[in-house]
């Protein structure tokens, strides 16, 4: 009893640390960004292996998972382009959209509360012999995952593309010598 009211407790304060996190302005680092997009690889495979295994008991819930996915790729993809891209020097500072991270806070965060209560409300009032996992709402669930897992898979994947392109440091360019003295004799030649 005690764990759950402490959960309850918890819970609302994890999801505000959870948006400022989200949002706050980040240093890009190539390596963190490729290590992100390995994980989150290997875990969206992994994700589509256990939508496959269950839809031997819920069934079209893997068609709904690919397809949730695939809206979550676009996500991402619209993540970038409202991401506040900073370069300064050999580094980059990124800020992410704080419009998306609150919609994909407060969606699964709903969607857990939701989920919790609907498993509740089959598990108790489940037929003999028909499934209470289909009738949790667990296609629900794992659709709202695959389009958090959908959008960080490319949102990572675009910020590992961006730490990989060639930035040029503003004192590199000036410190390389400029010859003027050639073209201003030759325009003095022409005078």
């Amino acid at each position: 009893m005690l764990l759950l009211l402490a959960l309850l407790v918890l819970l609302p304060l994890s999801i505000v640390q959870r948006y400022r996190v989200g949002t706050a302005r980040r240093l890009g680092r190539s390596w963190v960004a490729t290590l992100n997009l390995v994980i989150l690889g290997f875990s969206a495979a992994l994700f589509i292996l256990g939508a496959a295994v269950m839809s031997l008991w819920v069934p079209e819930i893997l068609v709904y998972v690919v397809g949730r996915f695939a809206g979550g790729g676009i996500l991402g993809a619209l993540g970038l382009k409202l991401t506040r891209w900073e370069p300064s020097g050999r580094t980059m500072h990124y800020t992410p959209s704080r419009v998306l991270v609150l919609i994909l806070t407060l969606a699964v965060s709903a969607r857990v509360l939701h989920g919790f209560w609907r498993a509740w409300q089959a598990w108790t009032a489940a037929r003999p012999g028909a499934s209470w996992l289909a009738a949790s709402g667990a296609a629900d669930s794992l659709a709202v995952g695959a389009v958090v897992l959908g959008y960080y898979l490319t949102y990572w994947a675009g910020v590992a593309r961006r730490m990989k392109r060639p930035r040029i440091h503003p004192r590199e360019v000036l410190d390389e010598p400029i010859e003027l003295q050639a073209p201003v004799k030759a325009l003095c030649a022409v005078v």
